[in-house]
């Protein structure tokens, strides 16, 4: 048996029926040329051939007696595929976004607690003749840099594959048990080597905390011209800070990363200043749609791996920090500096606690006190009344820069589809994979009906930080050259659409869906200083030629465009 974490155990206490602690991702396979095969068949012998090269997929639970302690994994011996590995066929047409709500819909049900925490499901059916793979697997057992590792097991370099070794043979258990007794001694045994490890290291905890209160000059300075001037103790509420339900809304939407890359050197800040910056430009449209844009900044929760180089072990290791988006700012490389100014000095606090941050804590009775509260929380609608600490959560996770293969079929696209959770309904999570950034948008379906908007903003936003790096110079004082676009080998990716596609889109855009989208965009800038006018000019341009694209991707009638905050769910 193996011991969860008490940060592993963390999210298998706060899960609820209305907030599942599963993370996934959304694939979409070019099948070989010629391929007249069974695919389902083909996939589901080809995880049999891998499920042994990670624990995540050979490892359930054991409860302990009365939930006194944390569960602990042990192996289970009887894995059935047919359950693990299933198949779907979307309707016709099998559009994109068919796909993206079916996966909605998969994404919001529980994991069955008494298997292997995982299931995978073949999709086909697509319009595009591409079939889709559509993974989860319990948070409880892995985070996003272990997931990576996990892709490790179930991807290939080349379509052929490669050779991989079968596990040796065990002698079975015989349907054996752990008995009761034993598992109340594991626990007990575990939680007392919980509190001496607690107990060795509260020094060092104590001198981490005193040395917190000491300024760091260094960043300080830094982040002083464009840090902002007041310190709000809690983000400002919106209609993303709500209690959820079950239902869930996914979208998915693909930026290059070369461009990415360019702006943030560029603009002498990190890529994933820019993810931020690109959310945050794309929030603050969507909020002023509605006139719900706050005066303070709204602020992301953002992950930050604790795990060491070389760690690919299939647990948690990882903190959170938050950050200012500074949705208050209206120029957009403005906000991109302040973003940079407060992320630095988040991961400056962070650096320095660091060391004594635990994974692993003493959890005696935490199944069921933790539980109680989350499910308390959540049902008693007292997270519409307590102010937020952050109102989106965004992660970046690092991907293979190179294409992959699945059981011979070309891995076009890797979306993320993460957690949305009580007080934080709307999560984007980014993957880059072989010179993409997919961006994979998760949200309560109540909370965000129209979240393709919001995808679609983000795709603006990025446009127009891109023309800026024409208008300004770099950080360096010398400008790169631009990066050409990389080409998507996914044709559901709308914003990877041919020039000519994208001309004719225009031309076909509904005159309501410009003008309204013209008007927003303006809102803003009626109280913009004179310098700022050209900025505005180009974020209208991006945004009349993002509201053309849904009408080149369906012949839908004029008033779609108009109705999408309803229909998009």
């Amino acid at each position: 048996m193996k011991h969860l974490s008490g940060l592993d155990a963390t999210f298998l206490h706060l899960e609820t029926p209305e907030m599942p602690m599963h993370v996934g991702s959304l694939n979409v396979l070019d099948l070989p040329k010629g391929y007249k095969g069974d695919f389902y068949e083909d996939a589901k012998q080809f995880m049999a051939s891998r499920i042994h090269l990670a624990d995540v997929f050979t490892r359930k639970l054991a409860l302990m007696p009365f939930d006194m302690s944390n569960p602990v994994w042990v192996d289970d011996e009887d894995i059935d595929l047919d359950y693990h590995v299933r198949h779907i066929t979307l309707p016709k047409p099998g559009t994109n976004r068919q796909l993206q709500q079916y996966v909605a819909r998969l994404h919001s049900t529980l994991i069955d607690r008494s298997r292997p925490m995982w299931e995978f499901f073949i999709i086909d059916g697509l319009q595009s003749g591409q079939v889709a793979l559509y993974t989860k697997v319990h948070h409880a057992g892995i985070d996003g840099q272990a997931g990576v590792e996990v892709g490790k097991a179930i991807f290939d370099l080349e379509a052929t594959g490669r050779v991989v070794k079968p596990p040796r043979s065990r002698p079975r258990g015989n349907g054996y048990q752990l008995g009761m007794a034993e598992l109340a001694t594991a626990a007990l045994r575990n939680t007392a080597q919980q509190y001496v490890k607690l107990f060795k290291m509260a020094p060092a905890i104590a001198r981490a905390i005193g040395g917190l209160a000491k300024p760091d000059e260094k960043a300080a300075e830094k982040a002083a011209a464009t840090a902002p001037k007041k310190f709000n103790l809690f983000a400002p509420r919106t209609s993303l800070n709500v209690s959820i339900t079950n239902q869930r809304t996914f979208a998915g939407r693909t930026i290059s990363l070369a461009e990415t890359k360019y702006i943030a050197k560029h603009f002498g800040v990190s890529l994933n200043d820019v993810v931020m910056a690109t959310v945050a430009g794309a929030l603050r449209h969507y909020l002023a749609d509605n006139n719900e844009l706050p005066a303070k900044p709204l602020v992301a929760g953002v992950p930050v791996s604790l795990r060491e180089a070389g760690d690919d072990t299939a647990n948690n290791q990882a903190s959170m920090i938050l950050v200012s988006l500074a949705t208050d700012i209206t120029d957009p490389i403005q906000r991109l500096k302040a973003i940079n100014a407060s992320s630095n000095s988040s991961k400056s606090t962070m650096n320095r606690f660091k060391a004594v941050i635990l994974d692993d804590f003493p959890t005696f009775a935490a199944p069921w006190l933790v539980s109680g509260i989350a499910s308390m929380v959540g049902r008693s609608g007292l997270v519409n009344l307590l102010p937020p600490a952050a109102n989106v959560a965004i992660s970046n996770v690092a991907g293979a820069p190179f294409p992959m293969y699945f059981a011979g079929a070309l891995v076009t696209c890797y979306y993320p589809v993460s957690i949305a959770s009580h007080g934080t309904a709307l999560n984007v999570t980014v993957q880059s994979y072989n010179g993409r950034m997919d961006y994979g948008l998760i949200a309560c379906r109540r909370a965000v009906p129209d979240i393709t908007e919001i995808g679609d903003y983000m795709l603006a936003e990025h446009k127009l930080l891109m023309e800026l790096t024409q208008k300004h110079p770099s950080a360096a004082g010398v400008t790169a050259p631009r990066p050409a676009p990389v080409a998507s080998h996914a044709p559901e990716v709308e914003e990877a659409a041919p020039a000519a596609r994208k001309q004719a889109a225009r031309k076909k855009a509904p005159v309501k869906a410009v003008k309204a989208a013209t008007a927003m965009a303006k809102a803003p800038a009626k109280k913009a200083p004179a310098k700022k006018v050209a900025a505005k000019k180009a974020t209208v341009k991006a945004i009349k030629t993002t509201a053309a694209r849904p009408v080149a991707r369906k012949a839908a009638p004029a008033k779609r465009a108009g109705a999408s905050r309803a229909a998009a769910a």
